[in-house]
């Protein structure tokens, strides 16, 4: 399985919010920091508030920070609602008729199994355990 690369930046965002502390981050901050599209992080940010991870501040002194602290953000609920599809095949997409064999195939009981282990093992994790070396990252980063 592979995650989008929204996802990838939204991962990354919780993890450069997470080292401001309560802090406002700006978008533009975040994007520069990690040499990403300004207009693709407006999109994520813009998801990550709707889905309750990240509140905003408008204004000229406006930014991100966390809604919660780095240990109640589950990494595995972050990448369900980030992740558009789960399908690890076509044929388990939603809508996704045009497979000949398609309830004869055992496939979709393995592959489902597959996809549910994989989010069993993210949702062990919090954002807190992706910043294990916060000096490390911060110099990585050239946070301040």
């Amino acid at each position: 399985m592979r995650l989008t690369l929204h996802t990838d930046y939204a991962l990354r965002t919780l993890i450069y919010l997470s080292m401001h502390e309560g802090k406002l981050a700006t978008i533009n901050d975040i994007s520069t920091r990690y040499d990403i599209s300004k207009n693709h992080m407006m999109k994520v940010a813009q998801e990550l508030v709707h889905h309750g991870f990240v509140t905003s501040e408008r204004g000229r002194n406006g930014g991100l920070k966390l809604a919660k602290a780095p240990k109640d953000i589950n990494l595995g609920d972050v990448i369900e609602k980030m992740e558009p599809d789960f399908a690890l095949v076509a044929c388990l997409s939603s809508g996704q008729k045009n497979c000949r064999i398609m309830g004869a195939c055992g496939a979709q009981r393995f592959m489902n199994e597959a996809r549910d282990a994989f989010m069993d093992v993210l949702r062990k994790y919090t954002l807190e355990d992706s910043v294990p070396n916060r000096e490390h990252l911060l110099s990585l980063l050239l946070v301040e």
